[in-house]
C-alpha cells in the first residue's frame, strides 16, 4: 500500500495539520510543532495535544513524522549554539512524542569553523547527550541525507556509519533519504543502477532496515552540483522515470513518502501528490 504525504503547515492549531493532510487525500505526514526558524519560545497547550491525539488516532494517518527545526544545528563547534541545540532537542524529543509522532527527522548540521571529522565527533556526542535524556521517549530519530553544499555533514552514508558506530548501532536512529539532496550529492537515482548502487552503499554503512521515511523531492539543480534546492516531481532532474524506478523499487515501496515540493497554493501539492500516485500505479516493477 503506498503510503503517501506532505510537509504539512500547522498554522493556527497543530491539529489543523490533520485535517488539511487528509483533505488532500494523505494517509501520512510531516510537520514542524513550532515555528522552524526561531528557537523555541513555548511549548504546545495540554489541551491542543489531546485534540490533536484524538484526531490522529481517528485518522488513517500513519506514521507520524516531524522535522526539527532548521535553527538546530548538532554539528557545530559553537559551544552556545551547540548546547541550545542539545536543549531544545531534547524538549522537541519529549513533545513530539506526547503527541505520538513515530519519527523526527533532523540534518546532521553545518560543521563550520572546524573540520569535516571533527563536526562528526560533535554530532556523536549530542546525540549521546539527547539519546540518555530521552531514554522513555518512542519517537525515533532520522538522519536525513544532505546535498553537501558547503560545510554540511550527511552527503555521503559513511557519516552514519561513523555516527552509528559511535552510539553502538541505537535502534533509535535511523534514516532519512531525501531524493533532491542523493542526485545533488552525486547519487544517479534516475536509473536502476544508480538506484542499485546508492542501496548498496546504504546497505553497506548503516543496513536498509534504517531507511524509514524517504523525502520525495524532484530538483533542477545538476547532478553532484551539492545545491539544496527542490522541485516538482517529475518536472526536474529525475524526471518522471526516475521517480517510477525509486517509488516502485522492492526495498523502497513499502516506505512512506513524504513531498516537501514548492508550493505556492494548495494546488502545487494535488499535482504533485497525483504525479507520484499515477507513477505507482502505472509501475515499471512486476509486483509478486
Amino acid at each position: 500500500m503506498l503510503r503517501l504525504g506532505v510537509q504539512v503547515s500547522s498554522a493556527g492549531k497543530i491539529y489543523y495539520s490533520i485535517d488539511r493532510a487528509l483533505h488532500l487525500g494523505c494517509n501520512t505526514m510531516q510537520i514542524f510543532t513550532r515555528n522552524p526558524r526561531q528557537f523555541r519560545k513555548g511549548s504546545l497547550k495540554k489541551e491542543d495535544i489531546e485534540i490533536f491525539c484524538k484526531k490522529i488516532k481517528e485518522s488513517d494517518l500513519s506514521p507520524l513524522v516531524v522535522h526539527t527545526p532548521y535553527t538546530l544545528n548538532l554539528a557545530t563547534p559553537k559551544k552556545f549554539l551547540h548546547w541550545i541545540t542539545v536543549k531544545e532537542f531534547i524538549q522537541d524529543m519529549i513533545e513530539v512524542d506526547k503527541i505520538g509522532a513515530d519519527y523526527i527527522v533532523t540534518h546532521t548540521g553545518c560543521y563550520k569553523g572546524t573540520t569535516e571529522e571533527k563536526g562528526l565527533k560533535i554530532v556523536v556526542r549530542g546525540l549521546k547527550k539527547i539519546l540518555k535524556k530521552t531514554e522513555g521517549v518512542k519517537t525515533k530519530i532520522l538522519l536525513e541525507n544532505t546535498a553537501g553544499s558547503g560545510t554540511w555533514l550527511g552527503y555521503t552514508f559513511s557519516h552514519y556509519n561513523f555516527i552509528l558506530k559511535e552510539l553502538n548501532f541505537s535502534e533509535r536512529i535511523g534514516l532519512c533519504v531525501d531524493t533532491a539532496h542523493a542526485w545533488c550529492a552525486g547519487y544517479s537515482i534516475n536509473t536502476q543502477e544508480g538506484i542499485k548502487n546508492l542501496l548498496d552503499e546504504i546497505k553497506r554503512e548503516v543496513g536498509i532496515e534504517r531507511i524509514c521515511v524517504i523525502h520525495l523531492n524532484d530538483t533542477r539543480e545538476a547532478f553532484g552540483s551539492k545545491k539544496d534546492r527542490h522541485f516538482h516531481i517529475g518536472e526536474g532532474c529525475i524526471g518522471e522515470e526516475g521517480f517510477s524506478l525509486i517509488i516502485n523499487h522492492p526495498l523502497l515501496k513499502d516506505i512512506p513518502f513524504i513531498l516537501e515540493t514548492p508550493k505556492k497554493s494548495e494546488e502545487d501539492d494535488v499535482k504533485n501528490l497525483n504525479t507520484v500516485r499515477r507513477l505507482y500505479y502505472n509501475e515499471v516493477y512486476k509486483r509478486d
